[in-house]
């Protein structure tokens, strides 16, 4: 199932195209909007979300499963970022074009603790 959220809490489950449009719209500075495929057998973190941010460009990420695949971008086009979501909301293969996408799934990884062995004697 499909789940759109904003910043207010505001919740939509299964969000048409002009629900997702309105929602995106109305977002104002600092305001963020997130999809997410919830499924019983999906594992892990299906999302995408869109930060307007204060310099009134968009952030958009997305997140396949697991922090290792979570991406990012920026753009100051709200069609592309429309176009984006409403892609990702139908499964489009292509959904992607048009953006470079940077991986920051690094970000989200557990910290690694450095654990000095001692030699046996």
């Amino acid at each position: 199932m499909l789940i759109a959220t904003n910043t207010r809490g505001y919740v939509v489950k299964r969000p048409s195209k002009p629900a997702i449009g309105t929602m995106l719209a109305n977002l104002q500075r600092g305001m963020h909007m997130v999809l997410e495929r919830q499924d019983e057998d999906l594992q892990g973190d299906w999302y995408i979300q869109v930060l307007m941010r204060d310099n009134n460009t968009y952030q958009l990420e997305y997140r396949d499963g697991v922090a290792a695949e979570h991406y990012q971008t920026q753009t100051v086009s709200q069609e592309k970022v429309l176009k984006a979501l409403l892609g990702w909301a139908a499964t489009k293969p292509h959904w992607r074009e048009g953006f470079m996408w940077n991986n920051i799934g690094s970000m989200f990884e557990p910290p690694t603790s450095e654990v000095t062995e001692r030699p046996t004697t």
